[in-house]
């Protein structure tokens, strides 16, 4: 019983491994003089994991084009105001729709730094049945357990970066002078969608995207043994 509980930890530590060569290293150590390794060892090694995971796609949107130069999670203009855009285009405006786009895109790049502590804090708090229920999940099973976990927060600390961050790249004077023009032209439906709950949502989207792609990458992916406890883990 001990064995198999402690082959399912170990077993979303297949984030460092192909599928095949950890079933070999699962194999070997279960069967090594290694019988020190203790389940919080395991569990140990499951948190580091996910914090290197998580700190990479942070570090990769965080910086500049981390969301405006990446089409699977750049920010466009907000979905209910497309028809606004097509009319802004229309009269001329597209350079004005193109500096606003960018500043929306800048704000969540800023605002992406604050992802990583609330990762972290959330990865220390897991416990052994949260990750035996991310083993016997799919592949986004980490992500959709953080995603769970930390939205709320997330949503909480981006939003005043976010907003601080808008009028700061001047994406507020943008949207406001761009909100103005459009509500001139006759015939037109008047709005004004909220920019940063907006951006705030569409910045926690496209972090989460980038999440799973760096779960599948290293569940799927062979990796090195970064760290002493990783080689504990997987050692001969």
């Amino acid at each position: 019983m001990k064995k198999t509980c402690i082959f399912l930890l170990i077993t979303i530590l297949s984030f460092q491994f192909a599928d095949g060569q950890f079933l070999k290293d699962a194999k070997k150590f279960l069967n090594s003089k290694n019988k020190g390794l203790t389940e919080k060892d395991a569990a140990d090694g499951i948190k580091e994991a996910l914090v290197n995971g998580t700190g990479n796609s942070v570090k990769v949107v965080s910086v500049p084009d981390g969301y405006w130069g990446n089409p699977e999670i750049k920010i466009p203009f907000p979905a209910e105001a497309q028809e606004m855009e097509s009319k802004l285009r229309a009269i001329g405006m597209g350079k004005k729709v193109d500096e606003f786009n960018v500043s929306m895109n800048r704000a969540a790049e800023k605002a992406a730094t604050e992802a990583k502590p609330i990762f972290v804090a959330a990865i220390k708090g897991m416990t052994v049945r949260d990750a035996i229920n991310i083993v016997k999940g799919s592949d986004n099973a980490a992500t959709m357990y953080l995603k769970n976990t930390t939205t709320p927060e997330l949503v909480e600390k981006f939003q005043p970066v976010i907003k601080t961050s808008l009028d700061n790249v001047n994406a507020t004077k943008y949207w406001t002078d761009l909100i103005t023009i459009y509500n001139k032209i006759p015939l037109v439906k008047k709005m004004n969608p909220n920019l940063s709950d907006y951006v705030t949502r569409k910045a926690i989207d496209g972090l989460f995207i980038m999440i799973a792609k760096e779960e599948i990458k290293i569940r799927k992916d062979p990796m090195a043994r970064t760290s002493e406890l990783l080689k504990k883990v997987f050692g001969n």
